[in-house]
C-alpha cells in the first residue's frame, strides 16, 4: 500500500551538491540483502525507482537512458542473437533489447531479487518485457556469472548502479577482462560511465583500463535529467564493429521501432564530444 506524504528527497553527490525531487507518495521502503530500495511517486518525474539513495529510473525520463543502452549497440552488431544484460533488474533495458527481432535470447544477471518482484510489482513501464519467453532471469552477481561464460556473446549491456555497494566490482579490470573473454570474435560491450561532469574520477581510470581490451572503444552521451548533471555517459567497446562505419541503418528503417529519444540522427550524433571531454578519455 502506498504511503501518503509529502516530502523533498535529494541525492547528493560527492557530499557538495545535490539533485531534489518533490515526493508525493512512498510506494515501497525496504531492505534487501544487498541494498536499501525504495519507490516513491514524484509529482515531475512520476514513479521512481531509488537503490541506496541514488535515482535508478523515473517515469519521465527513463526512455533516454533505456533506449541509448540498448539500441546503440543492437543497430551496430550485424546479427545480435545472444544479449546479455548485468544488472537492470527493473527490467528498462530488457525491454528495449527485445524490440530486436534478431535476439534469440536475452540473459538477465542481477544479483538482486528485490528489485525484480518490486519492479514488476510498481514499475510495470519498464518490467513489461521481463515475462517475455526469450528473457532468461538468473539471479547471480553479473561478476561471477561472466567468469563461466566464454565466448557465447554477441552483446553485453553493463546497466550498472554507481559504484557502491554491490556493483563497486562492476568498474574493476577483473570484471572487464571476463566481459572481454564472454563476448564472441566480433562482440559489442556497452555500460553506462556515468556523469562526465560530476564522475571525472571514475571515467578517467575507465578508460585506462578498456584500452588495452578493446580495439574500438568510445564514449557517447544522452541527456537524463533525473541524473545528477543531466548529462549520462556510455561507454561502447567493440571488438570488430565502429558505431558509425558500421550502423545498420536499412534495418532501423525496416524495423521501424517505437522509440522516444533514439533514432538515426541521435545515433551518430551522440558520438559528438565536447573538448573537454575529449580530453578526459584521451
Amino acid at each position: 500500500m502506498a504511503i501518503e506524504m509529502d516530502f523533498w528527497f535529494t541525492e547528493t553527490v560527492n557530499d557538495i551538491v545535490g539533485n531534489t525531487i518533490k515526493v508525493k507518495e512512498r510506494i515501497f521502503s525496504g531492505r534487501s540483502e544487498y541494498q536499501e530500495i525504495e519507490i516513491v511517486d514524484t509529482y515531475h518525474y512520476g514513479r521512481t525507482l531509488i537503490l541506496e539513495g541514488s535515482v535508478q529510473l523515473t517515469e519521465k525520463d527513463e526512455f533516454t537512458y533505456h533506449e541509448m543502452i540498448s539500441h546503440i549497440p543492437l543497430f551496430t552488431h550485424p546479427n545480435p542473437e545472444r544479449v546479455l544484460v548485468i544488472g537492470g533488474g527493473d527490467g528498462g533495458t530488457i525491454r528495449e533489447v527485445m524490440k530486436h527481432p534478431t535476439v534469440i535470447q536475452a540473459q538477465l544477471a542481477e544479483i538482486d531479487p528485490l528489485v525484480i518482484e518490486k519492479s514488476k510489482q510498481f514499475l510495470p513501464f519498464v518490467s513489461c518485457e521481463l515475462e517475455n519467453p526469450r528473457v532468461e532471469i538468473i539471479i547471480q552477481d553479473g561478476m561471477q556469472y561472466v567468469k563461466h561464460h566464454k565466448g557465447i556473446f554477441d552483446v553485453v549491456l553493463i546497466d550498472s548502479p554507481d559504484p557502491v555497494g554491490p556493483a563497486v566490482g562492476l568498474y574493476q579490470k577483473e570484471f572487464f577482462e571476463d566481459v572481454h573473454k564472454a563476448l564472441k570474435d566480433d562482440g559489442i560491450m556497452v555500460g553506462q560511465s556515468e556523469s562526465p561532469f560530476f564522475d571525472q574520477t571514475i571515467v578517467r581510470p575507465l578508460y585506462t583500463i578498456l584500452k588495452p581490451l578493446f580495439p574500438i572503444r568510445k564514449m557517447y552521451l544522452a541527456p537524463v535529467p533525473s541524473y545528477p548533471s543531466g548529462l549520462w555517459s556510455f561507454v561502447f567497446c567493440s571488438k570488430r564493429y565502429d558505431p558509425i562505419l558500421h550502423y545498420r541503418l536499412e534495418d532501423f528503417h525496416r524495423l521501424n521501432l517505437k522509440t522516444r529519444y533514439y533514432n538515426e540522427a541521435i545515433h551518430q550524433a551522440a558520438f559528438a564530444l565536447p573538448n573537454f571531454i575529449q580530453e578526459l578519455i584521451a
